[in-house]
């Protein structure tokens, strides 16, 4: 398995030298006034069935996952065998687990902590990938070598090969509680995966340090810090943010895929790779111990995708 955000390098790439290009050019609107492209881009996502039904679909899973109590009231953590592997019922909808807990309280209060690992480690790639991306790319010359050289020695790493050394010195290292298993699974995420985001905004600054607007600063004595902060970080955020929101769900997939093998979350920790990993040996006995929990993985996953594409869409010129 390699990055499992890789794959949206070529796609966001694209958006960042066709979004730079245009970013500058304001479009007259009928009271004369300009209108930005995020006005632009933010006017046609409203139009897209697809980004109403994905938005709607996240922003329920943001509501359960900070207020599990309003949709559940059982304890995810209390057991019962005398329960055990019980099919759902009116008390259960989910059905109860090996262990009696329930799982449907389990899947709600699983939502917190897959959906925190996939912003946390979307959040810790982006900023490392783009700060490194855009000294990169402004710079060039030797830091460009070097911190793509760097890039690429990362990028090489196999995913799966490199979270399982990453986990196993901490797991050796006696890291317990919740908080800190998941900081170790968001550390492990984000160290493989920073590479993608400094490529994508690399290439942003390198397009964008062509552009007029910072010539003209420069020929002024701007300072470097000045066009970085002023010129350039404002039109390279948008392929960053197509990437980030894909990258988000590919990391709540990542999450999944490391528990399931034994070395991602565990307990306490509840979330939906937990889940499956527990059900992995009872899916022809109890198949809805697998069946819930893969099922909002796949619909969250699925709903990130489709918002990332969405605002692909929206953000690039040539798509609109």
């Amino acid at each position: 398995m390699t990055d499992p955000t890789a794959a949206v390098t070529g796609a966001a790439t694209r958006t960042a030298e066709s979004y730079v290009e245009g970013a500058e050019h304001a479009t007259p609107t009928e009271q004369g006034k300009s209108r930005s492209l995020w006005s632009d881009a933010w006017r046609d996502l409203r139009r897209r069935p697809l980004f109403v039904i994905a938005g709607v679909v996240i922003l329920l899973l943001v509501v359960v996952a900070i207020f599990p109590s309003l949709f559940t009231s059982a304890d995810p953590n209390l057991k019962n065998l005398t329960l055990s592997r019980d099919t759902p019922s009116g008390d259960a909808w989910f059905g109860y687990d090996l262990q009696g807990r329930d799982i449907y309280a389990r899947v709600v209060y699983g939502t917190r902590w897959s959906l925190l690992v996939g912003v946390a480690a979307a959040l810790l790639t982006v900023l490392i990938g783009g700060v490194l991306g855009i000294l990169a790319g402004f710079y060039g010359g030797w830091l460009d070598g070097l911190l793509s050289r760097l890039g690429e020695v990362f990028f090489g790493l196999p995913f799966i090969l490199g979270a399982i050394v990453i986990l196993s010195v901490f797991r050796n290292a006696g890291v317990t509680g919740a908080v800190p298993i998941v900081g170790v699974v968001v550390l492990s995420l984000g160290v493989l995966s920073w590479p993608v985001a400094m490529r994508i905004m690399r290439s942003a600054a390198i397009a964008a340090k062509q552009q007029d607007y910072v010539k003209a600063a420069r020929a002024l004595g701007a300072r470097p810090a000045r066009i970085i902060f002023k010129h350039l970080l404002p039109n390279c955020l948008a392929p960053v943010l197509v990437y980030a929101t894909i990258a988000l769900g590919a990391f709540i997939g990542a999450e999944a895929t490391l528990s399931f093998l034994g070395i991602g979350l565990r307990d306490p920790a509840v979330s939906w790779g937990v889940m499956i990993s527990d059900s992995r040996n009872y899916v022809r006995v109890a198949p809805h111990m697998l069946l819930f929990p893969a099922g909002f993985l796949t619909v969250t996953v699925l709903a990130f995708v489709m918002l990332g594409d969405a605002v692909r869409e929206a953000l690039d010129p040539k798509l609109r």
